[in-house]
């Protein structure tokens, strides 16, 4: 019997995806939870055939759970699922060790799919995120500043950018205040920036929203 954890903290959404997979896999024993501390502790405590993970969720990122899990679990196939653009996030993703990236809007026709790949031990890749993998074969070795920030950066990075508070961020990530200003200086540092306004300039100079 195959075991299956779901981790994102939209109760519709999980619900839903519980549904998908009893659909495809009736006798799966399927738990969820609402963020990445609970997962990582499940995952720690338990022994799980496949882990599906949101990557924006209050407290840790989808991308820095599955950087944890997979120090101390390497070989439990990770399928991260987003509503960020695979542009964006898929090539980050499999580069952090997930198994796949998934787009929400495409995972009631995709998600089995996803799974029974993993579950041979193989990546899942969508013809997008194929696209995105070759791409990066034929970059100029002077990567754009963006691609070092953290899985966490990026994320305050594109919400700044867009035009939302710190204290909105804090409260969309469940963290304090202090800690998206650390976040915002570090992400300044990383970039040479110094305004939100720099943030925006440089989002739409290279095409991120």
């Amino acid at each position: 019997m195959y075991r299956f954890i779901i981790a994102d903290d939209h109760e519709v959404v999980r619900k839903g995806l519980i549904q998908i997979l009893i659909d495809g896999f009736p006798s799966a024993l399927i738990e969820g939870v609402t963020n990445g501390e609970d997962l990582i502790e499940k995952v720690t405590a338990e022994n799980w055939d496949l882990i599906i993970c949101d990557i924006s969720m209050p407290g840790k990122s989808g991308l820095e759970v599955l950087a944890e899990i997979r120090h101390k679990h390497p070989k439990i196939p990770f399928l991260i699922l987003s509503a960020y653009s695979e542009q964006l996030y898929a090539v980050r993703a499999l580069r952090a060790g997930a198994s796949g990236f998934l787009n929400k809007d495409s995972v009631s026709s995709e998600l089995i799919k996803a799974i029974n790949s993993v579950l041979l031990g193989r990546k899942y890749i969508t013809p997008a995120i194929a696209d995105s993998l070759v791409g990066t074969l034929n970059v100029d070795p002077m990567k754009p500043l963006h691609e070092f920030l953290s899985g966490r950066e990026f994320e305050v990075f594109k919400l700044l950018a867009g035009g939302k508070s710190v204290s909105g961020i804090a409260e969309q990530f469940k963290l304090s205040i202090t800690t998206i200003s650390t976040y915002r200086t570090r992400i300044m540092s990383k970039l040479n920036l110094v305004t939100n306004a720099d943030l925006t300039f440089y989002c739409m100079e290279h095409k991120l929203f």
